[in-house]
C-alpha cells in the first residue's frame, strides 16, 4: 500500500475540514461523503477526529498500520485513529501532561469499537516485559466483561453500550502501564425488564443460555429455549453476525484474565439466572375480608428455585411482594400491595440486583487493575459515552443524557477556545476574541440548583402531598416560562398556544444540537427509583455472599430511615465530577458519525448525517478553529516542504529554519497580512494562501521531475554506452583468449599424435622379437613332448598285450572246468527242471501284479470308480476280488469318520433318494443342499422368544411356508414348525400358533413330479385336527421337509405304517367340507421364475410351474 507522506499529499477530498473552501454545510457533508466513498473514514478538524462508521472491516489496523504511525507528528501522514491515540501518548509519556480522550457520538457511530482501538494502539506501542503485557492484557479484557454486561442490541446498533464508561490508564515515567481507574454512567436498567420492539435485553442473558454447558445450567436451573423467561424479547432473540456461544466463553475466559475467582463466577452466573427467574414470577389479586386486594404469587415454583439460587427463605421473599413497611420515628405501617404494586416492586428488585451486580462487577475489575505502586502516575483518560440522543419518544433517560453531551459540548468549547488562545501565547500571536455560540444558559436551565428542571424534579418528589408528572409539569411552565430555551403548551407564553406538534403532557428544550420534545410521564417514578425497604432486608437475608454486599441498607442493624437520594441528583453529581476531572487533563476528541440507519456498508444517508454534524457542532468547531488562523506548521516542516519555490532556499538551506521560510515568503510575494510568524510556527490566516503554496509546489514538482527525468535519461545513456564500451573490451579479450587456447590444443593434439603413432611402431616391433622368441621355445617342448608320448605308448601296448595272454589263459581253462561239470551233472538237471522254472515264473509273475497293484490304488473316496485293468488274463478272478475287498475295506474306513449327527443327515438323504429320485423333478438340485433344518434359529432369535416358548419339545424343522388359500389361490406366511409329535403352524408377524396337527393325525402327503415347492398336509377323516380340512403349502425346502415328515411321521405312528407320499401331478385336497382338485401344469414363468397358483373355479386350483430348461 502507498504510504502517505503528508496530510496534503494524495489526499481524497481535504483532510482537514479547517482547509476546506468554501466552507459550508453542504460542502462539509460532500467532503465527508467522497472520503467515505473511498473508504477514508477519517477526517480532522485540526486536533478533533472525525470518524465515520464503515460497518465493515477495513485493513487499516494491522501493526504494519501501528508501525507506520508510531512516533509521527499528527499531520505527517494521513488522518486516522492512531495518530490522535500516538499524539495523546507521546504527549503523556514526553511532557508529562495527564491526556484524555473523549469519544462521543450516537448510538451505532462506532464510540466503542474507537475506544477499543486507542486502547489496543496504546498497548502496542508501550514498553514491554511480563509484568506489563499482563496489566495490558488485564485492561484489555475488561472490554469483553464490561460489553457483555452493560452492552445490548437496539434498532440503531447491534452491540450498543447502554451506559457510560470512562477509563483512566495509569502509567510510569517510561510510559509503561501500569493499571487503570473504570467509571460508570447510568445504566440503562429499564432494559432488563423491557425492551422496545426489534432490540434485546444485555447481551449476558443470551449468552448464558446458549453458551453455557448443560450441567451449568442445570446447576442453575435454567432452560436453553429463550422462550421460557419473560424479560427476553424474542423477535430479535437470534442476530446475524453475533456469536452467543462464543462470546460467553470469551466472556468467561475474560473475566479469568482479569483477576476473578472460580467461585465469584459463578456468583455472577447466580445472580443473572436469578434476574431471569424473578422475570417469570407472576400474580394473582386476592380480596381480603375488609375490601382491600392482595397480591399472591400465582405458580411458585420459579419463586422457589430463585430463593434456592439465592440462598432466601422462599416465605420471606413472598410477603415481601405482598406487603410494604412503612417506618416512621416511633411505628411503623404495614400495608398490602395489589397486583400492579407487586408487579412495580418485582421488577424494581431486578432492575436493583442488575445495577448493583454491574457496580460490582466495576468495583471487581478496578480492585484487579489498579496501580499497586502509590508513587505520582501520569493519566490518560478514554471517555466512551452516549451520544445526544433524538426519539419520537423522549424520555427522562433520554433528558440526562442530553444533559451529560450539554456539559461535555460546554467543556468541548471552553478547551478548544483555550487550546487556542494558549497556543497563540505561546508563539507570540495576538489574540483575538472569538464569537462561538455558549450553551451554559442551556446547562443553567437544566442543573441551576433553585429554578433548574433537575432541582424542580427533585423538590417535586421530596414534597408531601400526590405527586405526579402532570404537577411536576405544571411547576416547570410557572417557573421556566419565560426562559427562551423552554418551551411548553401550558406555558404563560402565548407564542406556543396554538403549536399542534407540541402536545401538552410534553415540553421542548431548544439544545445546542437541536429542539427535542420530551414526554413527562414517568419522570418522577424514573427519578425517585424507590425499592421497597422489605425487598432491601428480604435480600440482605439471604445466605448468598455477593446478595449481601449488594443490599446492605437491608440490615436490620443499620436501618436508615433518610430518603435515598434520586436518581438525577446522583448524576448530576457524578457528572460534574467528570467534568472537574476531564478540566485537568489535555483532550483529545474523536467525533463518531453513523453514516446510515440500516447498519450497511457503502450507504451515506446525507440527511441523517447532517443531523448529526448539526448537533455535534462540528460547524461550530471548524469556525472556531478557522476564526484565528487556519493553518499552522513548525518552521522545519514547512521549509523543507516548500523550500524548492524558491532559488534561495533550493536545494540547501544553511541558516535557521525561520529565516529559511521568511526569505521563502519573501520570494513568493505572499501578502504580510496573510500570515504570522510565531515562535516555532509559521501561521497561515486563509486556505486560500495554502492552497497557493500547494499549487506552487505542485508545478514545481512537476519541473522537478522533469529535470531529474532528464538528467536520469543522460546518466542512463552514457552508463549504457560505458557499459558497451565494456563489454566490448571484455568480450574481445575472451575471443583472443580463446583462438589462443584452440590453437595451443591443435598444436597438442598433432604432437600427441605423432607420438602415439612413433611409440606404437616401436612396441610392434618389440612385439615381434619376443613373438619369435616364444615360438621357439614352444617348438622345442612340443618336439619333446611328442617323443615322449611315443615312448610312453609303445611302452603301454606292450603291457596291454602281455595281460591279455594271461586273462585268455584264466579264461580257457575256466571254461574247460565249466565243461566239466556240466557233463557230470546234466542228467540229474533234466529230469526237476520244467516245474521249477514253471514255479519260479508264476511266482515272478504275482510278484510283479502285486506290486504294480499297490502303486496304482486308487483314491479313498467310496465314490470313485476306478480300478487298474489286470496284466494277464488268468487273473480275473482274483483281480476282481481284490476290488471288491478294497471297496469294502476304503467304505468301512469311510464310515468310521462319521459323527452321529452326519450318520442321521445322510440316512435323511438316502430316505429322500428313496421317496424322490426319479420321481419329482426338484430333487436333483436339493442333493447338493445340505438339510439344516431349523433355518430361522429359533431358540437364538429374540423375535421368536415367544414362539420357542410355546413349544416344550425340540424343534427338529422350523422355516417360512407359505400357506394357500382357496379361495384366490394367494398364499400367506406361516411359520411351520416340526417336532417328534406335532406339525406346527404360526403368524410369521406376531408368533402367534395358528395351528397344531399331532403326526398320527396325517394321513399322507401330495407333491407333484414337476419343480415346484407345493405339497398338501392330508389329514385322517375323525381325527381332531381335520375339523379345519386340510393344508396346502408351499415351500422351498420341500425335499427336506417331505423327508423329515415322512420319517418321524413313521416313528410316531401307534401302529408303525409309515406316513404314505403320494407323487402325482393332481390330486385332491379336503377344505373343510369341499373337496378341490389340485393340478398342476407346465406355462410360462409369473412374477420371476417360481410357481404360481390361480383358482379356476370352486373346485379347481391350477398350479403353472415354469419348465426347466
Amino acid at each position: 500500500m502507498e504510504v502517505k507522506t503528508s496530510l496534503l499529499d494524495n489526499m481524497i477530498g481535504v483532510g482537514d475540514m479547517v482547509l476546506l473552501e468554501p466552507l459550508s454545510e453542504d460542502s462539509f457533508l460532500e467532503n465527508l461523503r467522497k472520503r467515505f466513498d473511498h473508504n477514508e473514514i477519517y477526517t480532522y478538524i485540526g486536533s478533533v477526529v472525525i470518524s465515520v462508521n464503515p460497518y465493515r472491516s477495513l485493513p487499516i489496523y494491522s501493526p504494519e498500520k501501528v508501525e507506520e504511525y508510531r512516533n509521527r507528528n499528527f499531520y505527517e501522514l494521513s488522518p486516522h485513529i492512531y495518530a490522535l491515540a500516538d499524539e495523546a501518548y507521546r504527549s503523556l509519556r514526553d511532557q508529562d501532561k495527564d491526556q484524555c480522550i473523549l469519544i462521543t457520538g450516537e448510538s451505532g457511530a462506532g464510540k466503542t469499537e474507537a475506544s477499543k482501538l486507542v486502547m489496543s494502539y496504546v498497548a502496542a506501542v508501550c514498553g514491554k516485559g511480563q509484568e506489563v503485557n499482563k496489566v495490558k492484557e488485564q485492561l484489555l479484557q475488561s472490554n469483553p466483561v464490561l460489553e457483555a454486561f452493560g452492552n445490548a442490541k437496539t434498532v440503531r446498533n447491534d452491540n450498543s453500550s447502554r451506559f457510560g464508561k470512562y477509563m483512566d490508564i495509569e502509567f510510569d515515567f517510561k510510559g509503561d502501564p501500569l493499571g487503570g481507574v473504570i467509571s460508570n454512567y447510568l445504566l440503562e436498567k429499564s432494559r432488563v425488564v423491557k425492551q422496545p420492539r426489534g432490540e434485546r435485553n444485555f447481551h449476558i442473558f443470551y449468552q448464558l443460555l446458549s453458551g453455557a454447558s448443560d450441567d451449568t445450567l442445570k446447576k442453575l436451573k435454567l432452560n436453553r429455549d429463550f422462550s421460557k423467561y419473560n424479560y427476553l424479547s424474542l423477535d430479535s432473540a437470534v442476530v446475524t453476525g453475533l456469536d452467543d456461544a462464543a462470546s460467553f466463553r470469551t466472556v468467561k475466559n475474560a473475566m479469568q484474565i482479569v483477576g476473578f475467582m472460580e467461585d465469584e463466577v459463578q456468583s455472577v452466573l447466580e445472580l443473572v439466572a436469578a434476574v431471569l427467574k424473578l422475570g417469570n414470577i407472576e400474580f394473582k389479586p386476592e380480596s381480603r375480608c375488609n375490601g382491600a386486594d392482595e397480591s399472591r404469587v400465582k405458580d411458585k415454583n420459579d419463586l422457589k428455585e430463585m430463593c434456592e439460587l439465592l440462598g432466601i427463605e422462599q416465605t420471606v421473599l413472598e410477603r415481601a411482594f405482598s406487603y410494604r413497611t412503612v417506618e416512621a420515628k416511633l411505628e411503623k405501617v404495614s400495608t398490602t400491595l395489589n397486583v400492579a404494586q407487586a408487579y412495580y416492586a418485582r421488577d424494581a428488585l431486578a432492575k436493583n440486583l442488575y445495577i448493583r451486580l454491574f457496580s460490582w462487577l466495576v468495583t471487581r475489575i478496578n480492585e484487579s487493575i489498579k496501580a499497586q505502586t502509590k508513587s505520582r502516575h501520569k493519566v490518560m483518560g478514554v471517555l466512551d459515552i452516549y451520544g445526544f440522543e433524538i426519539f419520537e419518544d423522549n424520555s427522562f433517560e433520554q433528558f440526562i443524557i442530553n444533559y451529560c453531551n450539554e456539559k461535555l459540548q460546554q467543556i468541548f468549547i471552553e478547551l478548544t477556545l483555550r487550546e487556542e488562545q494558549e497556543e497563540y501565547v505561546r508563539e507570540g500571536i495576538e489574540w483575538t476574541n472569538i464569537e462561538y455560540f455558549n450553551n451554559a444558559i442551556i446547562c443553567d436551565l437544566i442543573e441551576n440548583n433553585q429554578n433548574g428542571i433537575m432541582a424542580m424534579l427533585d423538590e417535586e418528589c421530596l414534597r408531601p402531598g400526590t405527586v405526579t408528572d402532570e404537577t411536576f409539569l405544571d411547576k416547570l411552565n410557572t417557573v421556566c416560562a419565560e426562559h427562551q430555551h423552554f418551551e411548553s403548551r401550558l406555558s404563560k407564553n402565548s407564542k406556543f398556544l396554538n403549536d399542534h406538534s407540541l402536545p401538552h403532557s410534553c415540553f421542548r428544550i431548544q439544545h445546542y444540537a437541536g429542539k427535542v420534545l420530551y414526554c413527562v410521564e414517568g419522570f418522577v417514578d424514573k427519578n425517585n427509583d424507590l425499592l421497597y425497604r422489605d425487598l432491601s432486608q428480604a435480600m440482605f437475608k439471604a445466605n448468598h455472599s455477593l446478595i449481601k454486599q449488594l443490599f446492605p441498607e437491608g440490615n436490620p442493624a443499620k436501618v436508615n430511615l433518610k430518603r435515598p437520594p434520586t436518581a438525577g441528583f446522583q448524576f448530576k453529581a457524578s457528572v460534574g465530577t467528570l467534568m472537574k476531572n476531564l478540566q485537568t487533563k489535555n483532550p483529545n476528541y474523536i467525533r463518531c458519525i453513523k453514516p446510515n440507519d440500516k447498519k450497511a456498508a457503502h450507504i451515506f444517508t446525507e440527511s441523517l448525517v447532517c443531523h448529526q454534524v448539526r448537533y455535534l457542532g462540528l460547524m461550530e468547531n471548524v469556525r472556531v478553529r478557522r476564526a484565528g488562523y487556519a493553518f499552522r506548521q513548525l518552521y522545519g516542516p514547512c521549509l523543507e516542504r516548500y523550500k524548492m519555490l524558491c532559488k534561495r532556499t533550493w536545494p540547501h538551506w544553511r541558516g535557521p529554519e525561520r529565516e529559511g521560510v521568511e526569505v521563502l515568503m519573501a520570494d513568493l510575494q505572499v501578502p504580510t497580512e496573510e500570515f504570522s510568524y510565531g515562535r516555532s510556527k509559521i501561521f497561515i490566516r486563509n486556505p486560500r494562501t495554502l492552497f497557493f503554496l500547494e499549487e506552487r509546489r505542485r508545478q514545481c514538482l512537476q519541473d522537478l521531475a522533469t529535470l531529474i527525468q532528464k538528467i536520469y535519461r543522460g546518466w542512463k545513456c552514457r552508463t549504457h554506452f560505458l557499459l558497451l564500451k565494456k563489454s566490448q573490451i571484455v568480450v574481445a579479450a575472451w575471443y583472443r583468449r580463446y583462438a589462443q587456447q584452440k590453437k595451443y590444443q591443435k598444436i597438442k593434439s598433432a604432437t600427441t599424435v605423432v607420438q602415439s603413432y612413433t611409440r606404437g611402431w616401436q612396441a610392434r616391433k618389440l612385439l615381434r622379437e619376443l613373438k619369435h622368441q616364444k615360438r621357439c621355445e614352444e617348438a622345442a617342448s612340443t618336439i619333446a613332448a611328442y617323443w615322449h608320448g611315443a615312448q610312453a605308448r609303445r611302452e603301454l601296448r606292450r603291457l596291454k598285450e602281455e595281460a591279455r595272454r594271461k586273462h585268455a589263459v584264466a579264461v580257457i581253462w575256466a571254461c574247460w572246468q565249466g565243461l566239466k561239470v556240466r557233463r557230470e551233472y546234466r542228467k540229474f538237471f533234466r529230469a526237476n527242471a520244467g516245474k521249477k522254472i514253471y514255479n519260479f515264473t508264476i511266482q515272478r509273475i504275482m510278484q510283479k501284479y502285486f506290486l504294480a497293484l499297490r502303486r496304482t490304488l486308487p483314491s479313498m473316496s467310496p465314490i470313485d470308480k476306478s480300478w487298474p485293468a489286470r496284466p494277464y488274463r488268468f487273473l480275473d478272478a482274483a483281480h476282481a476280488e481284490l476290488r471288491a475287498i478294497f471297496h469294502l475295506w476304503r467304505c468301512k474306513k469311510y464310515r468310521s469318520q462319521f459323527t452321529e449327527e452326519k450318520k442321521a443327515v445322510y440316512e435323511e438323504k438316502l430316505e429322500a433318494s428313496e421317496l424322490f429320485k426319479d420321481k419329482k423333478s426338484l430333487y436333483p438340485s436339493s442333493v447338493s443342499q445340505p438339510f439344516k433344518g431349523d433355518y430361522l434359529e429359533i431358540s437364538k432369535n429374540p423375535k421368536y422368544h415367544k414362539l420357542s416358548s410355546c413349544v416344550e419339545e425340540k424343534v427338529l424343522l422350523a422355516d417360512v411356508v407359505n400357506k394357500i388359500n382357496r379361495a384366490n389361490g394367494k398364499g400367506a406366511s406361516r411359520i411351520l414348525l416340526l417336532t417328534k409329535k406335532n406339525v406346527l403352524l404360526a403368524d410369521q408377524k406376531t408368533g402367534q400358533v395358528k395351528a397344531s396337527v399331532a403326526l398320527p393325525d396325517l394321513a399322507s402327503v401330495s407333491v407333484s413330479t414337476q419343480n415346484d415347492g407345493f405339497f398338501a398336509l392330508k389329514l385322517r377323516e375323525g381325527s381332531a385336527s381335520a375339523v379345519k380340512g386340510d393344508f396346502l403349502l408351499s415351500s422351498e425346502h420341500l425335499i427336506e421337509t417331505i423327508t423329515k415328515l415322512h420319517h418321524i411321521g413313521s416313528t410316531a405312528s401307534d401302529d408303525g405304517v409309515r406316513l404314505n407320499v403320494d407323487i402325482t401331478d393332481e390330486f385332491l385336497v379336503q377344505f373343510k367340507q369341499d373337496k378341490v382338485c389340485v393340478k398342476f401344469i407346465q406355462g410360462a414363468p409369473k412374477n420371476g421364475n417360481g410357481a404360481s397358483c390361480k383358482r379356476k373355479n370352486n373346485r379347481l386350483l391350477e398350479v403353472s410351474v415354469p419348465a426347466t430348461a
